[in-house]
């Protein structure tokens, strides 16, 4: 079956919002059920709660099947983004909230209570079995009943979940705490494990607070991990605000303004200085310097003239330009970007997904065992009805997934909060169980290995008047981002000063002006041979040398004479280098992956100590380059900044955005770093690493603790309260654990 996204965007894909989600197992729902219905091909991505259906005629059959499937659904609005299922998240968690807080402030008491008179008879006053129950029923009634609705829907669906568990377990230690306060404690086994004796009449109340802490917990854990899944976000929301509105269009020969959904394939849209370009087009008439920095991640910004492709979100600096439209809405080339990074987002793996899978089947098999244990114990081995009873009680309760239910997210919450405290921010499961398997470390270069702010680097003095004085005086009237360069460098030099007039931008080439009257420019050796300039042979080797360097090279002219040249460059940050050797000391793999020319990438590469460098990759194949490296076998991390990285970022296996970058990589980021300090990328891989080696302890304590106690009970050796006890103990055992990373 050929999967929905891999079909091109723009066909008749169907996007529906999902709520009420709570894990990984739901989206597999979802998906499964939207698949059963006639020629449909689709799929469910957790993260951003959208379901894209291809090849139903009816949209509302889609949101039909999902609503009866016990989710919330509508076709999704491009227009209002994700407004909706953000307010069915916001909704969610303040209902979490909600019940974990009174969830908490009863079941505090209640441990108290419980544990104190359970086990001490003479502490007990008439009725204190009553209050517990009193205390409890709030919290295992009201409090835990998402657990129970999503256990019903996996009975419905027959895919047990890790809802199925816990909604068994806390109503398994409720029942029973509330069957032996009704009827009294049913008689223990006279070879009771620990040798304890018999517990102390009434004792099994103590199942209450069990019952309780379980919903507490499991409360917590959802509550946190539902606040940090939305943080993925919708990519397209991000990349809305890129393009304008509006375009300016011409119709029956005169520019029209209208909305930017009313532009036509075929259509001239009219582009002004200093305008971003609403839509992808071929250009038909005029000439610019294009800032493509959000679509290559190239810092200096393009010249394109007639015939020229540009892309929508990319911002004519300079001049004026007339574009035929080639590609509307979903298929310009910034929807594709967000198509590729949902896709990649959508299909990254997770831990819960493992644990659901092995849950589907452990769940099945120990309701089948306790239901076989009170046969043989009734009728086998003609115990009374209490005792076998007791047995498969106690067979549920030591099963119950509390610390399998614990283990990822008190891990997660954990490992998050001391990430927060080192500027590291941790998304979800997914970048923990990416950053365990990390071989190689992919680094986009503009914004993440450098400054991101183009500076004069070098001054080459050829005449007798200041070169970089003059090319401040005729820049200043221009908005390029050489402009701004070129008057920093120049600041403070007043002595050097020159003042220019009759100032003309050359779009694509530089400017020209006068200064005390005589004719200046300063630009590309272009410009200088189209105003008449010649070029010594040293001057055009220094200046070919700088270029095969890497640097971009402007030529300062007056009155015909060359004055000299200036060279510009991205500088790489202070600790780029330093973060380079310490990932290469972790036997990772680096490589650069740039839009940028192969002469910069080469020199910045050199200059950081990295090996493989792939330039001149646009940002679709940056992510097509991530997909290539993994399929040789490695595993990929990706860092980056800009939106230009985003796809890119959600291919790879563990996705980085830095600090400085825009909304729409750190919303297809895995880990973002918020603080100005390139070193935080090798800390938030070891972060990841610690976190996820925490968590995979979790589980095996939590697996094996299963299978072991599990014999145990079945022979009768395990009081249901020793079970619940031992359970406790398993959870507490793995809080603990996870509390380390605190360290």
């Amino acid at each position: 079956m050929t999967h929905a996204t891999d079909q091109a965007v723009g066909t008749d894909a169907v996007d529906i919002d999902v709520s009420g989600m709570t894990c990984a197992a739901c989206a597999r729902r979802v998906e499964k059920t939207l698949n059963h219905l006639d020629g449909v091909d689709a799929w469910v991505n957790y993260a951003t709660e959208r379901a894209r259906v291809v090849g139903i005629d009816d949209p509302a059959r889609a949101v039909a099947a999902i609503e009866a499937a016990g989710y919330g659904a509508r076709v999704h609005d491009p227009g209002e983004g994700d407004a909706w299922s953000r307010r069915a998240t916001e909704v969610r968690i303040s209902s979490l909230r909600r019940r974990l807080i009174v969830s908490t402030l009863l079941t505090i008491p209640l441990m108290d209570v419980t544990i104190a008179l359970a086990l001490v008879p003479g502490w007990r006053f008439p009725g204190w079995d009553w209050l517990c129950v009193l205390l409890a029923v709030p919290v295992v009634g009201w409090a835990a009943w998402p657990f129970y609705v999503s256990a019903w829907r996996s009975v419905v669906q027959r895919t047990p979940s890790m809802d199925t568990l816990v909604s068994i377990g806390i109503l398994a230690a409720f029942f029973w705490a509330l069957a032996t306060v009704v009827f009294g404690s049913p008689e223990s086994a006279p070879d009771e494990w620990l040798g304890i004796g018999a517990v102390p009449d009434g004792g099994d109340a103590l199942y209450l607070d069990v019952a309780a802490g379980v919903t507490t917990f499991q409360l917590a854990g959802r509550y946190f991990e539902t606040r940090s899944r939305r943080r993925a976000g919708d990519v397209l929301t991000a990349l809305k605000g890129l393009t304008p509105s509006m375009a300016r269009i011409m119709r029956d020969g005169q520019p029209v303004s209208v909305p930017v959904e009313k532009v036509l394939v075929s259509d001239d849209v009219l582009v002004r200085p200093g305008e971003t370009i609403p839509v992808d087009g071929v250009v038909v008439d005029g000439s610019a310097s294009v800032d493509t920095a959000a679509m290559t991640g190239e810092s200096v910004p393009t010249l394109v003239a007639t015939d020229d492709a540009v892309d929508g979100g990319t911002v004519s600096t300079d001049g004026a330009l007339r574009v035929r439209v080639t590609a509307v809405g979903a298929n310009t080339h910034l929807a594709q970007i967000a198509a590729i990074a949902d896709r990649a987002q959508a299909n990254k793996s997770r831990i819960e997904s493992l644990v659901d899978r092995v849950t589907s089947v452990f769940v099945p098999i120990v309701i089948a065992v306790a239901l076989l244990m009170f046969v043989v114990w009734f009728v086998a081995l003609d115990a009374t009805a209490t005792r076998a009873l007791g047995v498969s009680i106690a067979v549920l309760i030591i099963a119950c997934p509390c610390a399998l239910g614990l283990a990822t997210p008190t891990a997660l919450m954990v490992g998050i909060g001391r990430g927060v405290s080192s500027g590291i921010l941790v998304k979800g499961h997914g970048a923990l169980e990416a950053s365990g398997i990390i071989d190689t470390v992919v680094f986009d270069k503009t914004g993440t290995l450098t400054t991101g702010r183009i500076s004069v680097d070098e001054v080459h003095q050829q005449g007798d008047r200041s070169a970089l004085a003059v090319a401040a005086a005729l820049e200043q009237s221009s908005e390029h981002p050489i402009a701004r360069a070129v008057e920093r460098a120049a600041e403070g030099r007043s002595d050097e000063s020159e003042v220019a007039h009759d100032v003309r931008i050359r779009p694509g080439l530089g400017v020209t002006g006068y200064i005390d009257g005589r004719p200046a420019a300063v630009g590309s050796e272009d410009l200088m041979r189209q105003v008449g300039v010649d070029i010594d042979a040293s001057l055009h080797e220094w200046c070919t040398a700088r270029t095969a360097a890497g640097r971009t090279v402007i030529i300062v002219a007056l009155d015909g004479d060359t004055l000299g040249a200036l060279t510009l460059r991205d500088p790489v940050k202070p600790d780029a280098a330093a973060t380079v050797a310490d990932l290469e000391g972790m036997r990772l793999r680096t490589l650069l992956l740039t839009g940028d020319t192969e002469a910069t990438a080469h020199s910045v590469a050199q200059e950081l100590g990295m090996a493989e460098v792939r330039a001149g990759v646009r940002p679709a194949e940056k992510a097509d380059a991530i997909a290539e490296l993994r399929a040789e076998g490695r595993n990929v991390a990706m860092v980056g900044d800009g939106i230009n990285d985003a796809a890119a970022l959600a291919e790879a296996d563990l996705g980085i955005a830095v600090a400085s970058g825009t909304e729409v990589a750190m919303r297809s980021a895995d880990l973002i770093v918020v603080r100005d300090d390139l070193a935080a990328v090798t800390e938030a891989i070891e972060l990841s690493r610690a976190t996820l080696r925490t968590i995979r302890v979790n589980l095996v304590w939590a697996f094996g603790y299963n299978v072991a106690a599990i014999p145990i009970a079945m022979a009768g050796l395990l009081n249901p309260l020793i079970s619940a006890v031992a359970m406790s103990l398993s959870s507490m055992f793995v809080i603990f654990n996870s509390l380390r990373l605190q360290k």
